[in-house]
Formats: C-alpha cells, sequence, structure tokens
C-alpha cells in the first residue's frame, strides 16, 4: 500500500512554520508497523516560532533535549511530556528553530494496530491528541532527528487521492493549546481542520 503514497520533499519544510503548519493539514502521516502502514490524515497542528515566541522550546537554552529543533526542515523533533511522547516537525533552514506540533490525526490505516497500542476501541480516541498518537503510532524518542522526507518506517506523504493542501476555507484557526498565560498562549497558530471529529479540542479564540 505505501507504493501509493508520495513522499512530501524536503522543499516543502525548507519554509517559514506559519506557512508550512496549515499546510500540513490533509497530509498524512505513515508509520510502518510489522511491515505494514499506520496512521492517517493530519488534522491539528500547532505553529512553534523561535526565541522569539515563549511557547518555542526555542526560547529555552539549547540543551541536547531540544537541540532537533535546531535541525533541517523535515527533520522529526520528538520531546515527552507527562510521560507521553509529541512528534514535531522542523521547519525552515538548519540553525533557525521553528517547529510544527502533530497535534491530531483522522486514523486511516492500521487501526488495529493503533487500538492495540492505545487500548482503546473507538477511532476518535485513537489519535486526537499528541500524546495519544504519538502512542497509537508507536513513535519515542527513537525518532528524534529522523529524516520525515526520506524515512522508510516513518515519513510524511502527499494525499493519494485527496486535494492537498485543503483550501483556506477549511482551516480553522486559534490559539495554541495548554500554554501559561503570557507564554504566546494569545497567539493565532494553531490550526485545524474545520468539522473534522477527530480535532482534540473544540478551538479556543
Amino acid at each position: 500500500m505505501c507504493q501509493i503514497f508520495r513522499r512530501i520533499p524536503r522543499q516543502f519544510f525548507l519554509r517559514d512554520v506559519q506557512e508550512v503548519a496549515p499546510e500540513l493539514l490533509g497530509a498524512w502521516i505513515l508509520r510502518i508497523l510489522d511491515g505494514e502502514p499506520v496512521g492517517g490524515i493530519i488534522v491539528e497542528v500547532e505553529a512553534y516560532l523561535g526565541p522569539e515566541d515563549p511557547g518555542s522550546h526555542a526560547s529555552r537554552p539549547r540543551t541536547r533535549a531540544n537541540d532537533a529543533m535546531w535541525g533541517l526542515g523535515g527533520t522529526a523533533y520528538v520531546y515527552t511530556i507527562h510521560t507521553r511522547y509529541c512528534i514535531n516537525v522542523v521547519t525552515g533552514p538548519k540553525e533557525e528553530p521553528q517547529a510544527a506540533l502533530i497535534r491530531a490525526i483522522e486514523p486511516r490505516v492500521g487501526l488495529d494496530a493503533m487500538r492495540r497500542l492505545r487500548g482503546r476501541q473507538d477511532p476518535r480516541e485513537l489519535c486526537s491528541g499528541p500524546g495519544k498518537l504519538c502512542q497509537a503510532l508507536d513513535i519515542t524518542l527513537d525518532f528524534n532527528y529522523h529524516d520525515l522526507t526520506t524515512g522508510d518506517v516513518l515519513f510524511l506523504a502527499r494525499p493519494p487521492d485527496e486535494p492537498w493542501p485543503l483550501p483556506p476555507a477549511q482551516i480553522g484557526v486559534s490559539t495554541r493549546i495548554g500554554l501559561a498565560q503570557g507564554k504566546g498562549d494569545e497567539l493565532p497558530l494553531r490550526f485545524y481542520v474545520r468539522g473534522n471529529p477527530f480535532v482534540s479540542k473544540l478551538p479556543r479564540h
């Protein structure tokens, strides 16, 4: 089945995160488990800017934990929060840290594997949140620095038979979720597919 998917090329990711993030909506994220694809359509993302963004990990000192953010666009930046993993797609040129957090996907393939990994049956509970989707796709810190443009077991792809990028009318915009007051919580940098039942939370405005 993976033969029908075309990986998104590096050039797509070498732009500003505020351009890349909304265009990730409708793209596929695919994880290969035991030779079978597991994944679906990205329906919710958040953009995190460089050091000027108080909500971004790039506003903190550069350490081993957040170093991947300074990588080349198309690189995965994986970190842990509350014992769960979150996956980001680094954007822009190397040494200019920005990233898009993948917050939710609409499960399309490999749902049996997702249910086993998540311990849940309802499709809406499998990937409707950054920690949930990483658990459902078995994404761990092993994928930090992973190249999402060339990787064999985890990659981003164009949808095989659906329009992409999505038209602006299908994209909702809100403030980001879970940030403390004064930490960039007022910035409209969350993008989601309007009306999609797999989005993690109702939009905040």
